[in-house]
């Protein structure tokens, strides 16, 4: 549905040697890769594993959108390896497979696509691997407590000012009644922190923080 903004630039892209990649019924003008005709094309068998595996983990996974903590917009590379330490996220700051996580941050950002998907498909468990994730396209503070009673959520991951969002909404009858037991995220204030748990009850909080473009993350396990 973005495709008519990305349209009149097509000609200058293909200039600079960018390829144009978009999902959706066709048709598509030259120089666009329409990714539905291939992906409906492909076969179900996986290529034999000599040729996906990658021959350095620190060889480039894939590009990603940072907000440019070292200066403008850009894609951002992550490496193989970068993308596996993701896999242990969730279970880093205390989930499990049995935990259902709510996701409504933007997956174009490493902090939903990589830590919060593939955080819960890396959950190990004793039958099956990976934890349930709740995916909601945009957030709602008013329609919060409700999503986590009705999908039965017991993780939720933010950054910090949907929890400021969730602390400024009038106050309803039943707000404490769900099963919320862990929030996990970036960018929580600490005033926001303490109303957060002083009205919606003894949700344990770890707040975290990496940089898409370093190496170093940090854990606030002690609260």
């Amino acid at each position: 549905e973005l495709f008519g903004s990305v349209e009149p630039l097509v000609p200058s892209l293909r200039e600079e040697g960018v390829v144009v990649w978009v999902l959706g019924e066709g048709p598509y003008p030259p120089g666009v890769v329409a990714l539905q005709e291939l992906l409906d094309g492909a076969s179900e068998e996986l290529e034999p594993e000599d040729v996906w595996e990658p021959e350095d983990l620190n060889d480039t996974s894939l590009y990603i959108f940072t907000s440019g903590t070292t200066g403008l917009p850009k894609a951002a590379r992550v490496s193989h390896l970068k993308s596996l330490m993701c896999l242990g996220f969730y279970e880093l700051v205390g989930a499990s497979s049995r935990d259902v996580v709510y996701l409504a941050l933007p997956l174009y950002h490493m902090a939903g696509s990589l830590l919060g998907i593939l955080g819960c498909i890396g959950i190990a468990g004793p039958d099956a691997p990976g934890a349930t994730c709740v995916l909601k396209e945009k957030f709602s503070a008013s329609q919060f407590w409700e999503d986590c009673r009705r999908e039965g959520v017991t993780v939720f991951q933010y950054i910090g000012e949907l929890c400021r969002y969730l602390v400024n909404q009038p106050e309803r009858p039943g707000e404490r009644q769900h099963g919320l037991r862990l929030a996990v995220g970036s960018g929580l204030r600490p005033d926001v922190w303490r109303s957060f748990q002083r009205r919606f009850g003894a949700v344990r909080i770890v707040e975290t923080y990496g940089m898409t473009e370093g190496n170093v993350t940090l854990f606030n396990y002690t609260g």
